[in-house]
């Protein structure tokens, strides 16, 4: 579900501040079992050759790509080459990941292949935890009300689900169980645009899709999650957008994240018209949510349920808000702060878009804690301005473009 850790803890109904959460000892809390049971993608890995992706053929195979296997580039960055920080992984856990690349315009055969094999495991994520989901009426209201762009759409996938009541509940993305993540990003601007995150998270519960499609008329190609949702993307208009957890812990009323992504860039061509469809949006938990755009404007916006958007001029983002982190023992557990920090010093210098993007994959950015939910899964880097992401691991490239066709990488990320 993003960059987020799922949980099952229940969601409340209380506003977050009536909740003393600096008494929380976050450094106590374990990550890995705390993740909800969503999907087991390593399963999903295993039979992954049996979906029939393409609607009448089997799925392409790109090959398999071992981070400490595969010869690193020349170049080096921060003082370190990929070949050098693969190097110290030798002795760590090897964790495989099939990255799918999916093209299709509208939800069609492939959509209705990555359900089939996932709608389990989602519904039991859905269902989890003590407190209902929201009835079919309520959330189609309020998906009708705050996107109603993305009706049409929405109505589309619920027919290929069947019609089923509780997929048509879960694709609203209203009122989601209560999940918390954390994230790297930073935008740049000038003679070129580049949006660039890393995703840290639980290699077995990541969606691994890369969906590009044109669900209203417009080119949309980003990492998908929940189905159609999105942890990042950009827009054929030359908007990229991105997110982080915002480090504010408790949950309220509200859309989940991945689908707040997916109606930014379905709907906006520009930074200010996304800073206005995120002015009064709903959301269930706090998340920086980074956006540029190919004329150089830029923004990170703070959200949190309650309350407006708080807008901000930073061009990058970790897992608080703002400067300071309003929970310093929760921030600490992930090096939010040194993140930051080493994310605004970068930015200051004359560095180019493709040197920031080498960034992400050298320390503090670069994490390896897969298997206590905080693994760097992947690098994005977004050029809207040239019209392609590059999705990078250490001494591994994979490029997509809006018009790629389907393909498939195998990756296998090393670390503890």
């Amino acid at each position: 579900m993003t960059c987020e850790q799922k949980t099952n803890a229940p969601r409340t109904q209380a506003h977050w501040t009536d909740i003393d959460w600096a008494a929380i000892d976050w450094t106590a809390v374990n990550w890995a079992e705390t993740a909800s049971p969503r999907i087991n993608w390593v399963d999903f890995y295993r039979t992954a050759p049996t979906i029939n992706f393409a609607g009448g053929t089997t799925r392409p195979t790109r090959g398999t790509a071992t981070a400490t296997e595969t010869q690193a580039p020349e170049t080096e960055t921060g003082g370190e080459s990929y070949g050098a920080a693969a190097s110290s992984w030798t002795a760590q856990r090897e964790f495989p990941v099939t990255v799918f690349g999916i093209r299709e315009p509208q939800p069609g055969p492939r959509w209705k292949a990555l359900f089939d094999a996932t709608w389990p495991a989602y519904r039991a994520f859905y269902q989890s935890g003590p407190d209902a989901r929201p009835e079919l009426d309520e959330a189609r209201g309020m998906l009708e009300k705050h996107m109603p762009e993305l009706m049409p759409t929405w109505r589309k996938l619920v027919e290929l689900t069947g019609n089923d009541d509780v997929a048509a509940r879960f694709l609203t993305m209203w009122n989601f169980p209560a999940f918390a993540p954390a994230c790297s990003q930073a935008a740049l601007t000038g003679d070129e645009t580049s949006l660039t995150r890393n995703y840290d998270y639980v290699p077995s519960l990541w969606e691994a899709t890369v969906y590009s499609s044109e669900f209203t008329g417009r080119k949309v190609i980003g990492t998908g999650d929940c189905l159609w949702g999105l942890l990042d993307g950009m827009n054929d208009a030359g908007l990229a957008v991105s997110l982080t957890f915002g480090g504010r812990p408790g949950s309220g009323p509200g859309f989940a994240i991945p689908i707040v992504i997916r109606y930014l860039l379905e709907v906006a061509e520009t930074a200010e018209q996304a800073r206005e469809l995120l002015r009064d949006l709903p959301v269930s938990m706090s998340y920086n949510i980074t956006v540029v755009d190919t004329s150089g404007d830029k923004f990170t916006a703070f959200v949190a349920p309650g309350q407006q958007a708080e807008f901000f001029d930073a061009c990058t983002a970790t897992n608080h808000r703002g400067k300071e982190p309003e929970y310093p023992a929760k921030a600490a557990q992930f090096f939010s702060k040194e993140r930051l920090e080493h994310l605004d010093r970068t930015v200051e210098t004359e560095i180019t878009a493709d040197e920031m993007r080498d960034q992400f994959l050298t320390d503090p950015l670069y994490q390896d804690n897969f298997s206590g939910g905080f693994g760097t899964l992947f690098t994005a880097h977004y050029r809207p301005d040239e019209g392609h992401v590059e999705y990078r691991w250490p001494g591994v490239s994979w490029k997509r473009g809006f018009e790629d066709a389907d393909d498939t990488l195998d990756v296998v990320l090393v670390g503890r």
